[in-house]
């Protein structure tokens, strides 16, 4: 867990993890196999790329965010040097609910750029929604198709929720989940407070480093971390009462969801998880990433702007109909496969076994349990914190001893070239003396000694 943490393996939000793992499962078939090249985008393994693999593929979020501009560049870099084909699998623009693109305007040559090297490569770009597509649309892009993202479709074409309770009690175990924006200025901490009043077995499920980081360390050093608002917080009573995860896996996160009896919040993907476990969700949206793809899916939902600080759980569990998202889950499907096809993209449901492998080698595997709130102070646990803390002190020193070391050779390699380099202007500035004095030297000795004329001009000897 702490690995995990300290190598930011979910690349600051564990939901990503959802869409890439799905990704990831429904890409793989007999004929196919899949390699996750991390995170990040290195232009310079274009190379390798190209000789190794026959597809890039890239699942992507939000990418069309100021935020994520540079990241989106450096990408952008390593498409233009692929021969093979790239397959965008459902990238999204953000904005606000009101779905003005104003505040991207700024990188548009950016999403331009990238745009136009995706269709270099591919027949069309996936997008997740309708904003995504209308602004495309407007900057000339026609080869746009609308799949949504590809976490919905981790069971292929099957999507089972229904409602285990015809109503919410005092007794249900109900999931909750907020960005540090929604929380913060969103009013979404005043629906969460009242609901922990009122639903004893309410848990609060993070998915920022800065919210997991929170837990199992205590560090609130960042401005994310100083919100005291958030659940995370030590400061907390959610956090001191232990109600409180964040998921580094998928699969400990669905594990942990299916023994619930409903899950909300203005996480797309916190919801999404809950809706993948066959738990009832409803989605607070709070911005256009998630908007639009609610309206796709026919997630439940209402915009967080239009709910009352005092909403009960309960009624927005009593308003949700999920009838909508499963029974048009399979024509949603069918489209995002079709779109695998006509980019040259097998999928385990359609050529495989339906991902079967795939579930079956991640059973055999042990997934971290959800990060807890840092409250007990056993000796096991110390031991073990203190244990990694020590070998992490252990492996910067030796780095440390490393570089200096190679400081002290890159220093003293530098002494030399610059003594050499000087020996060899002093040795260069006497050979030019030397061939200065014997051009002149003789005739102007000549021309100084008494009683002695200087010669006409044209006329000097040498």
């Amino acid at each position: 867990m702490e690995d995990a943490l300290h190598r930011d393996v979910i690349a600051t939000n564990s939901g990503n993890l959802i869409f890439s793992d799905a990704a990831h499962k429904i890409l793989t078939t007999p004929d196919t196999e899949v390699v996750s090249n991390g995170m990040r985008a290195d232009a310079a393994a274009a190379g390798r790329i190209n000789e190794e693999y026959d597809v890039f593929v890239v699942p992507l979020a939000n990418a069309f965010r100021p935020s994520f501009e540079a990241s989106l560049q450096r990408l952008t870099r390593l498409i233009s040097k692929l021969r093979i084909p790239v397959v965008v699998l459902g990238v999204g623009a953000q904005s606000g609910v009101n779905y003005d693109a104003a505040r991207l305007k700024a990188m548009e040559p950016t999403v331009r750029a990238f745009c136009s090297a995706v269709l270099d490569h591919s027949a069309s770009i996936g997008v997740r929604g309708e904003f995504t597509e209308q602004y495309l649309n407007e900057m000339g892009f026609r080869d746009v198709e609308v799949i949504g993202c590809p976490s919905m479709f981790l069971h292929g074409d099957k999507l089972t929720v229904e409602k285990k309770a015809a109503a919410l009690t005092p007794d249900s175990r109900i999931a909750v989940n907020g960005s540090h924006t929604a929380m913060r200025s969103g009013g979404l901490h005043r629906i969460v407070g009242l609901a922990h009043e009122r639903y004893p077995h309410l848990r609060y499920i993070g998915q920022n480093l800065t919210d997991a980081k929170q837990l199992h360390w205590r560090d609130v050093n960042s401005p994310a971390g100083r919100i005291k608002l958030m659940p995370t917080h030590p400061e907390h009573p959610m956090y001191r009462e232990d109600k409180v995860r964040v998921y580094i896996d998928p699969q400990t996160w669905f594990d942990d969801l299916r023994d619930f009896d409903y899950s909300f919040g203005s996480r797309i993907h916190g919801n999404i998880a809950a809706l993948l476990a066959g738990t009832p969700a409803t989605v607070l949206a709070f911005d256009s990433r998630t908007l639009e793809l609610c309206r796709y899916f026919e997630i439940p939902h209402q915009q967080l702007d239009q709910t009352a600080p005092d909403t009960d759980p309960a009624e927005l569990y009593e308003k949700a109909d999920f009838g909508p998202l499963t029974r048009n889950h399979r024509e949603r499907f069918d489209r995002f496969t079709a779109f695998l096809d006509k980019n040259g993209l097998q999928n385990t449901f359609t050529h495989g076994d339906g991902g079967a492998a795939f579930d079956e080698k991640l059973r055999s595997l042990t997934f971290p349990a959800g990060i807890r709130p840092w409250i007990r102070n056993d000796m096991d646990e110390l031991t073990e914190r203190f244990a990694w803390m020590y070998g992490r002190v252990s492996e910067l020193s030796a780095d440390n001893a490393k570089l200096k070391r190679e400081l002290a050779r890159a220093k003293s390699a530098k002494a030399s070239a610059k003594a050499a380099s000087a020996a060899a202007g002093i040795a260069s500035r006497a050979s030019v003396y030397r061939r200065a004095r014997r051009a002149v030297g003789g005739p102007l000795r000549r021309a100084l000694q008494p009683g002695r004329q200087p010669s006409p001009k044209g006329t000097g000897t040498a």
